[in-house]
């Protein structure tokens, strides 16, 4: 029986056409990234957008084709002024679709610890941020919404254990078929 080559192999070209009708039907997720950053005394850097009622961490989203590394030094960039080295992962959180957002996933990273220079140069830098300030952990949960707050604790016990968590909707959920 005499079967012909399979596409990748007699026609390269048309593979490729192939891989990209595929791929333009994938779905797509929204990806934000923001920064777990710290004061000397251990307090969370908080940012206050103009445009949600909620403070935040500072971070954003990725653009196309932009890695979430890649997108948290920027939106760091944009928004604070700060070029620093971006941490390890903390954590990653799939949240559920919800009110119009479809479903997303969304990491945080050591943003470490600012030195006193950093401190002193730290602004709003465009006109997404209307302040920022630095809070213990209490402050954090009064003033973040409530699985933004779960998401952020994730990231917290990642610094203390020094393994990165992965979350479903804020829930630590663990590594499966480890003790």
């Amino acid at each position: 029986m005499n079967q012909q080559p399979p596409l990748y192999e007699r026609d390269p070209v048309a593979w490729q056409q192939y891989l990209a009708e595929g791929n333009a039907k994938q779905p797509r997720k929204r990806v934000g990234c923001d920064l777990l950053i710290r004061d000397s005394e251990g307090r969370i850097l908080v940012v206050n957008p103009e445009y949600k009622p909620d403070w935040d961490l500072p971070g954003g989203m990725a653009e196309a084709n932009e890695s979430p590394l890649d997108a948290v030094g920027r939106e760091l960039r944009e928004e604070l002024g700060l070029s620093r080295p971006v941490g390890p992962l903390l954590c990653v959180d799939w949240v559920a679709p919800h009110s119009v957002w479809d479903d997303s996933i969304m990491f945080i990273f050591d943003g470490g610890v600012l030195r006193d220079e950093e401190l002193a140069a730290l602004r709003p830098r465009d006109r997404e941020l209307l302040g920022f300030r630095f809070c213990d952990p209490n402050e954090a949960e009064k003033l973040l919404r409530p699985y933004f707050w779960l998401r952020v604790q994730g990231a917290l016990r990642a610094l203390k254990t020094g393994r990165a968590a992965y979350l479903q909707n804020g829930r630590d959920l663990g590594v499966p078929g480890t003790p």
